[in-house]
Protein backbone atom coordinates (compact mmCIF):
# COMPACT_ATOMS: atom_id res chain seq x y z
CA UNK A 1 0.00 0.00 0.00
CA UNK A 2 2.94 2.77 0.66
CA UNK A 3 4.64 1.98 -2.25
CA UNK A 4 1.30 2.46 -4.57
CA UNK A 5 0.31 5.39 -2.24
CA UNK A 6 4.32 6.81 -3.52
CA UNK A 7 4.20 5.57 -7.09
CA UNK A 8 5.54 8.71 -9.06
CA UNK A 9 2.77 9.72 -11.64
CA UNK A 10 4.04 11.35 -14.87
CA UNK A 11 1.74 14.30 -14.81
CA UNK A 12 2.72 15.17 -11.49
CA UNK A 13 4.33 18.23 -11.64
CA UNK A 14 6.17 17.85 -8.35
CA UNK A 15 7.56 14.15 -8.29
CA UNK A 16 10.95 14.35 -8.10
CA UNK A 17 11.55 17.57 -6.65
CA UNK A 18 14.68 18.98 -4.67
CA UNK A 19 12.86 17.50 -1.14
CA UNK A 20 14.02 21.46 -0.15
CA UNK A 21 11.74 23.14 -2.94
CA UNK A 22 9.07 21.04 -2.40
CA UNK A 23 9.05 21.52 1.30
CA UNK A 24 9.25 25.42 0.80
CA UNK A 25 6.25 24.99 -1.63
CA UNK A 26 4.55 22.92 1.12
CA UNK A 27 4.96 25.84 3.56
CA UNK A 28 3.83 28.44 1.21
CA UNK A 29 0.38 26.67 0.45
CA UNK A 30 0.09 26.14 4.00
CA UNK A 31 0.28 29.67 4.48
CA UNK A 32 -1.85 31.19 2.58
CA UNK A 33 -4.17 28.70 2.84
CA UNK A 34 -3.88 30.30 6.89
CA UNK A 35 -3.97 34.06 5.60
CA UNK A 36 -7.03 33.26 3.00
CA UNK A 37 -8.38 32.16 6.37
CA UNK A 38 -7.59 35.43 8.46
CA UNK A 39 -8.47 37.71 5.61
CA UNK A 40 -12.15 36.01 4.57
CA UNK A 41 -14.79 38.89 4.33
CA UNK A 42 -17.54 37.85 6.35
CA UNK A 43 -19.48 41.28 5.76
CA UNK A 44 -19.89 40.44 1.94
CA UNK A 45 -21.51 36.90 2.64
CA UNK A 46 -25.35 36.81 1.89
CA UNK A 47 -27.52 37.64 5.39
CA UNK A 48 -24.13 39.17 6.48
CA UNK A 49 -25.76 43.10 7.19
CA UNK A 50 -27.49 44.18 10.12
CA UNK A 51 -31.57 42.79 10.22
CA UNK A 52 -30.73 42.52 6.06
CA UNK A 53 -29.31 44.91 5.04
CA UNK A 54 -26.49 43.43 3.75
CA UNK A 55 -24.13 45.14 1.23
CA UNK A 56 -24.55 45.62 -2.17
CA UNK A 57 -22.11 43.07 -3.74
CA UNK A 58 -24.10 39.96 -1.30
CA UNK A 59 -27.79 40.78 -2.17
CA UNK A 60 -26.67 40.36 -5.71
CA UNK A 61 -28.77 37.44 -7.76
CA UNK A 62 -25.84 35.38 -7.85
CA UNK A 63 -25.31 35.22 -4.10
CA UNK A 64 -29.01 34.59 -3.64
CA UNK A 65 -29.42 31.81 -5.92
CA UNK A 66 -31.74 30.31 -3.84
CA UNK A 67 -34.30 33.05 -3.28
CA UNK A 68 -37.86 32.60 -4.77
CA UNK A 69 -37.97 32.66 -7.88
CA UNK A 70 -41.28 35.02 -7.82
CA UNK A 71 -38.83 37.20 -6.57
CA UNK A 72 -38.04 40.95 -8.30
CA UNK A 73 -34.57 41.01 -10.45
CA UNK A 74 -31.49 42.44 -9.83
CA UNK A 75 -31.03 45.79 -11.04
CA UNK A 76 -27.93 44.90 -13.45
CA UNK A 77 -30.14 42.00 -15.06
CA UNK A 78 -32.97 44.37 -14.95
CA UNK A 79 -30.73 46.57 -17.02
CA UNK A 80 -29.60 44.04 -19.44
CA UNK A 81 -33.21 42.99 -19.75
CA UNK A 82 -34.57 46.39 -20.95
CA UNK A 83 -31.75 46.82 -23.25
CA UNK A 84 -32.06 43.77 -25.19
CA UNK A 85 -35.91 44.27 -25.15
CA UNK A 86 -35.38 47.39 -26.95
CA UNK A 87 -32.81 46.95 -29.23
CA UNK A 88 -35.43 43.85 -30.65
CA UNK A 89 -37.47 46.34 -30.88
CA UNK A 90 -35.74 48.20 -33.73
CA UNK A 91 -33.50 51.40 -31.27
CA UNK A 92 -29.87 51.79 -31.82
CA UNK A 93 -28.21 49.55 -29.25
CA UNK A 94 -25.48 52.47 -28.04
CA UNK A 95 -28.75 54.63 -27.72
CA UNK A 96 -30.45 52.62 -25.72
CA UNK A 97 -27.23 51.38 -23.73
CA UNK A 98 -26.69 54.99 -22.34
CA UNK A 99 -30.34 56.21 -22.11
CA UNK A 100 -31.07 53.34 -19.85
CA UNK A 101 -28.08 53.33 -17.92
CA UNK A 102 -28.85 57.15 -17.19
CA UNK A 103 -32.19 56.32 -16.15
CA UNK A 104 -31.04 53.78 -13.20
CA UNK A 105 -28.29 56.13 -12.20
CA UNK A 106 -25.33 53.62 -13.56
CA UNK A 107 -22.12 55.45 -14.63
CA UNK A 108 -21.63 55.78 -18.51
CA UNK A 109 -18.17 57.18 -18.07
CA UNK A 110 -15.86 56.15 -19.07
CA UNK A 111 -16.98 54.05 -22.50
CA UNK A 112 -15.54 51.15 -20.97
CA UNK A 113 -18.84 51.77 -18.21
CA UNK A 114 -20.86 50.59 -21.48
CA UNK A 115 -20.90 46.91 -22.42
CA UNK A 116 -19.95 45.50 -25.63
CA UNK A 117 -22.95 45.43 -27.67
CA UNK A 118 -22.15 41.72 -29.32
CA UNK A 119 -24.77 40.25 -26.32
CA UNK A 120 -27.39 42.29 -26.32
CA UNK A 121 -27.72 41.76 -30.48
CA UNK A 122 -27.47 38.05 -30.13
CA UNK A 123 -30.16 38.32 -26.99
CA UNK A 124 -32.37 40.38 -29.22
CA UNK A 125 -32.24 38.42 -32.20
CA UNK A 126 -32.64 34.97 -30.37
CA UNK A 127 -34.93 35.94 -27.50
CA UNK A 128 -34.83 34.16 -24.23
CA UNK A 129 -36.16 30.96 -25.58
CA UNK A 130 -33.30 30.85 -28.29
CA UNK A 131 -30.82 32.01 -25.52
CA UNK A 132 -31.99 28.99 -23.71
CA UNK A 133 -31.11 26.71 -26.69
CA UNK A 134 -27.48 28.15 -27.25
CA UNK A 135 -26.67 27.95 -23.77
CA UNK A 136 -27.22 24.37 -23.78
CA UNK A 137 -25.67 23.74 -26.64
CA UNK A 138 -22.69 25.35 -25.71
CA UNK A 139 -22.45 23.87 -22.15
CA UNK A 140 -22.89 20.38 -23.71
CA UNK A 141 -20.09 21.19 -26.57
CA UNK A 142 -17.97 22.47 -23.54
CA UNK A 143 -18.31 19.32 -21.82
CA UNK A 144 -17.80 17.09 -25.03
CA UNK A 145 -14.88 19.04 -25.89
CA UNK A 146 -13.21 18.75 -22.77
CA UNK A 147 -13.69 15.21 -22.15
CA UNK A 148 -12.37 14.31 -25.45
CA UNK A 149 -9.13 16.33 -24.28
CA UNK A 150 -8.64 14.40 -20.89
CA UNK A 151 -8.99 11.15 -23.09
CA UNK A 152 -5.64 11.81 -24.05
CA UNK A 153 -4.15 14.53 -21.60
CA UNK A 154 -1.67 13.05 -18.65
CA UNK A 155 -3.72 12.15 -16.29
CA UNK A 156 -6.88 13.14 -17.41
CA UNK A 157 -8.30 9.82 -18.13
CA UNK A 158 -8.49 8.20 -15.14
CA UNK A 159 -9.88 11.35 -13.25
CA UNK A 160 -12.01 12.22 -15.95
CA UNK A 161 -15.55 11.68 -14.70
CA UNK A 162 -14.38 13.95 -11.74
CA UNK A 163 -13.43 16.43 -13.63
CA UNK A 164 -16.73 16.47 -15.66
CA UNK A 165 -18.39 16.71 -12.61
CA UNK A 166 -16.43 19.73 -11.02
CA UNK A 167 -17.05 21.37 -14.72
CA UNK A 168 -20.92 21.31 -14.29
CA UNK A 169 -20.67 22.75 -11.07
CA UNK A 170 -18.19 25.65 -11.72
CA UNK A 171 -20.37 26.53 -14.39
CA UNK A 172 -24.09 25.80 -12.87
CA UNK A 173 -23.95 28.77 -10.61
CA UNK A 174 -23.82 31.53 -13.67
CA UNK A 175 -25.19 29.67 -16.39
CA UNK A 176 -28.91 29.13 -16.10
CA UNK A 177 -31.88 30.76 -17.30
CA UNK A 178 -31.86 33.94 -14.88
CA UNK A 179 -28.75 34.61 -15.79
CA UNK A 180 -28.04 34.31 -19.49
CA UNK A 181 -27.90 38.70 -20.02
CA UNK A 182 -24.77 38.73 -17.93
CA UNK A 183 -21.85 38.84 -20.28
CA UNK A 184 -19.46 37.33 -17.64
CA UNK A 185 -21.36 34.08 -17.92
CA UNK A 186 -20.82 33.41 -21.79
CA UNK A 187 -17.39 34.95 -21.85
CA UNK A 188 -16.48 32.28 -18.66
CA UNK A 189 -17.72 29.43 -20.59
CA UNK A 190 -16.34 29.84 -23.86
CA UNK A 191 -13.21 30.17 -22.32
CA UNK A 192 -13.81 26.88 -20.68
CA UNK A 193 -14.65 25.78 -24.42
CA UNK A 194 -11.44 27.37 -26.02
CA UNK A 195 -9.00 25.63 -22.98
CA UNK A 196 -10.28 22.12 -24.41
CA UNK A 197 -9.89 22.71 -27.53
CA UNK A 198 -6.29 24.30 -27.82
CA UNK A 199 -3.63 21.37 -29.05
CA UNK A 200 -0.25 22.62 -30.17
CA UNK A 201 -0.14 23.57 -34.43
CA UNK A 202 -3.86 22.84 -34.09
CA UNK A 203 -4.92 26.12 -32.25
CA UNK A 204 -7.28 27.86 -35.00
CA UNK A 205 -10.80 26.65 -33.30
CA UNK A 206 -9.90 27.47 -29.99
CA UNK A 207 -8.69 31.08 -31.37
CA UNK A 208 -12.14 31.37 -32.76
CA UNK A 209 -14.21 30.56 -29.70
CA UNK A 210 -11.45 33.19 -27.69
CA UNK A 211 -12.32 35.75 -30.23
CA UNK A 212 -16.11 35.21 -29.76
CA UNK A 213 -15.25 35.55 -25.72
CA UNK A 214 -13.58 38.71 -25.66
CA UNK A 215 -16.54 40.61 -28.78
CA UNK A 216 -18.68 39.38 -25.12
CA UNK A 217 -16.27 41.04 -22.31
CA UNK A 218 -12.73 42.92 -22.60
CA UNK A 219 -12.44 41.21 -19.54
CA UNK A 220 -11.42 38.35 -21.83
CA UNK A 221 -8.24 40.19 -22.70
CA UNK A 222 -5.65 39.12 -20.29
CA UNK A 223 -6.64 35.55 -21.71
CA UNK A 224 -5.69 36.13 -24.95
CA UNK A 225 -2.50 37.73 -24.16
CA UNK A 226 -1.63 34.52 -21.89
CA UNK A 227 -2.18 32.34 -24.84
CA UNK A 228 0.41 34.30 -26.81
CA UNK A 229 2.94 34.49 -24.30
CA UNK A 230 2.34 30.46 -24.10
CA UNK A 231 2.64 30.42 -27.59
CA UNK A 232 5.99 32.36 -27.85
CA UNK A 233 7.53 30.37 -25.27
CA UNK A 234 7.06 27.20 -27.18
CA UNK A 235 8.48 28.79 -30.21
CA UNK A 236 5.43 29.12 -32.13
CA UNK A 237 5.50 32.18 -33.79
CA UNK A 238 2.92 31.58 -35.69
CA UNK A 239 0.05 30.97 -33.51
CA UNK A 240 2.02 33.93 -31.41
CA UNK A 241 1.15 36.22 -34.07
CA UNK A 242 -2.66 34.88 -34.34
CA UNK A 243 -3.04 35.72 -30.51
CA UNK A 244 -1.56 39.18 -31.08
CA UNK A 245 -3.46 40.04 -34.12
CA UNK A 246 -6.51 39.12 -32.70
CA UNK A 247 -5.59 41.93 -30.04
CA UNK A 248 -4.88 44.48 -32.43
CA UNK A 249 -7.97 43.73 -34.16
CA UNK A 250 -10.35 43.90 -30.44
CA UNK A 251 -8.44 47.21 -29.90
CA UNK A 252 -9.66 48.44 -32.95
CA UNK A 253 -12.89 48.22 -32.22
CA UNK A 254 -13.05 48.97 -28.68
CA UNK A 255 -11.58 52.14 -29.83
CA UNK A 256 -14.74 52.70 -32.16
CA UNK A 257 -17.01 51.86 -29.56
CA UNK A 258 -15.07 54.18 -26.69
CA UNK A 259 -16.21 56.78 -29.24
CA UNK A 260 -19.56 55.46 -30.22
CA UNK A 261 -19.79 56.01 -26.12
CA UNK A 262 -17.96 59.19 -25.98
CA UNK A 263 -20.08 61.04 -28.47
CA UNK A 264 -23.20 60.12 -26.48
CA UNK A 265 -22.15 61.22 -22.85
CA UNK A 266 -20.90 64.46 -21.56
CA UNK A 267 -19.28 66.06 -18.90
CA UNK A 268 -22.29 66.22 -16.69
CA UNK A 269 -22.26 62.74 -16.81
CA UNK A 270 -20.67 61.14 -13.19
CA UNK A 271 -17.85 59.09 -14.03
CA UNK A 272 -17.75 55.35 -12.35
CA UNK A 273 -15.36 55.04 -9.41
CA UNK A 274 -12.27 53.64 -10.05
CA UNK A 275 -11.83 49.70 -10.62
CA UNK A 276 -8.42 49.71 -9.33
CA UNK A 277 -9.66 48.79 -5.40
CA UNK A 278 -6.25 47.05 -4.15
CA UNK A 279 -8.69 44.66 -1.65
CA UNK A 280 -5.48 41.92 -1.61
CA UNK A 281 -6.35 38.18 -0.64
CA UNK A 282 -9.39 39.23 0.97
CA UNK A 283 -10.80 40.41 -2.58
CA UNK A 284 -9.44 36.97 -4.53
CA UNK A 285 -11.11 34.61 -1.98
CA UNK A 286 -14.62 36.75 -1.80
CA UNK A 287 -14.95 37.26 -6.26
CA UNK A 288 -14.65 33.15 -5.84
CA UNK A 289 -17.08 32.62 -2.91
CA UNK A 290 -19.44 35.31 -4.27
CA UNK A 291 -19.39 33.59 -7.11
CA UNK A 292 -19.55 29.97 -6.68
CA UNK A 293 -21.78 27.17 -4.17
CA UNK A 294 -18.98 28.65 -1.86
CA UNK A 295 -20.65 31.33 -0.40
CA UNK A 296 -23.01 28.70 1.65
CA UNK A 297 -20.23 28.13 4.03
CA UNK A 298 -18.40 30.50 6.84
CA UNK A 299 -16.51 32.74 5.05
CA UNK A 300 -13.33 31.40 7.35
CA UNK A 301 -13.81 28.08 5.69
CA UNK A 302 -14.98 29.48 2.25
CA UNK A 303 -11.97 31.66 1.63
CA UNK A 304 -9.42 28.88 1.99
CA UNK A 305 -11.32 26.30 -0.09
CA UNK A 306 -11.67 28.71 -2.87
CA UNK A 307 -7.85 29.24 -3.30
CA UNK A 308 -7.02 25.28 -2.92
CA UNK A 309 -8.04 24.43 -6.48
CA UNK A 310 -4.95 26.40 -8.10
CA UNK A 311 -2.83 24.13 -6.10
CA UNK A 312 -4.15 21.51 -8.02
CA UNK A 313 -3.81 23.02 -10.86
CA UNK A 314 -0.36 23.72 -10.29
CA UNK A 315 0.55 20.10 -9.71
CA UNK A 316 -1.13 18.80 -12.83
CA UNK A 317 2.16 18.91 -15.63
CA UNK A 318 0.17 19.09 -19.04
CA UNK A 319 -0.28 21.55 -21.53
CA UNK A 320 -3.67 21.82 -20.39
CA UNK A 321 -2.80 21.76 -16.75
CA UNK A 322 -0.03 25.11 -17.10
CA UNK A 323 -2.52 26.68 -19.58
CA UNK A 324 -5.23 26.54 -16.67
CA UNK A 325 -3.29 26.85 -13.39
CA UNK A 326 -2.00 30.29 -14.93
CA UNK A 327 -5.41 31.06 -16.00
CA UNK A 328 -6.66 31.19 -12.83
CA UNK A 329 -3.64 32.30 -10.82
CA UNK A 330 -3.81 35.30 -13.50
CA UNK A 331 -6.76 36.30 -12.77
CA UNK A 332 -6.95 35.65 -9.18
CA UNK A 333 -4.19 37.73 -9.16
CA UNK A 334 -6.05 40.48 -10.67
CA UNK A 335 -9.32 40.47 -8.38
CA UNK A 336 -6.60 41.53 -5.75
CA UNK A 337 -5.87 44.86 -7.47
CA UNK A 338 -8.91 45.62 -9.55
CA UNK A 339 -12.67 45.34 -9.45
CA UNK A 340 -14.66 46.78 -6.52
CA UNK A 341 -17.02 44.03 -4.26
CA UNK A 342 -20.12 44.94 -6.57
CA UNK A 343 -17.82 43.46 -9.24
CA UNK A 344 -17.55 39.95 -7.59
CA UNK A 345 -18.99 38.41 -10.87
CA UNK A 346 -15.98 38.99 -12.82
CA UNK A 347 -14.74 35.56 -11.29
CA UNK A 348 -17.74 33.95 -13.86
CA UNK A 349 -14.81 34.29 -16.26
CA UNK A 350 -12.60 31.61 -14.57
CA UNK A 351 -16.00 30.18 -12.88
CA UNK A 352 -16.24 26.73 -15.42
CA UNK A 353 -12.55 25.79 -14.75
CA UNK A 354 -12.18 26.54 -11.49
CA UNK A 355 -12.78 23.96 -9.30
CA UNK A 356 -11.33 21.41 -12.37
CA UNK A 357 -8.31 22.06 -10.20
CA UNK A 358 -9.82 19.82 -7.19
CA UNK A 359 -9.10 16.50 -8.94
CA UNK A 360 -5.87 16.61 -8.52
CA UNK A 361 -5.20 18.23 -5.27
CA UNK A 362 -4.74 14.50 -3.30
CA UNK A 363 -1.65 14.03 -5.81
CA UNK A 364 -0.43 17.37 -6.00
CA UNK A 365 0.13 16.90 -2.24
CA UNK A 366 1.01 13.57 -2.33
CA UNK A 367 3.87 14.57 -4.45
CA UNK A 368 4.87 17.38 -2.38
CA UNK A 369 5.07 15.30 -0.02
CA UNK A 370 6.86 12.57 -1.30
CA UNK A 371 9.96 15.10 -2.77
CA UNK A 372 9.71 16.78 0.88
CA UNK A 373 10.52 13.65 2.20
CA UNK A 374 13.08 11.88 -0.05
CA UNK A 375 11.07 9.69 -1.91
Amino acid sequence: MVRLMTRRKGWDRFAAWPPGSALLVLLAAVLILIAAALTARPELMPGAGAEGNAPAAATSPLANSAAPTGEARDTDLQLYDRIAERVRGGENYYEVAVAEQRARDFPVRPGLAVRLPTLALVTALLGQDGMIVLAVLLGLATLAAWWWRLQWEPGGRDLSTFVLLLLVIGAATGFKPQYLVLHEVWAGMLLALALALHQRRRWFGAWIVVALALAVRELALPFVLLMGALALWRGDRREAAAWGGLVLVFMLLLWLHLNVVGSLTTPADPPSPSWLAWRGLGGWTSNITLSSPLYLLPSWLAAPLALLPVLGWSGWKSDLGLAGFLTCLGYGTAFMIAGRDANFYWALLVMPIWFVGLAFVPRTVLGLVNSARGY
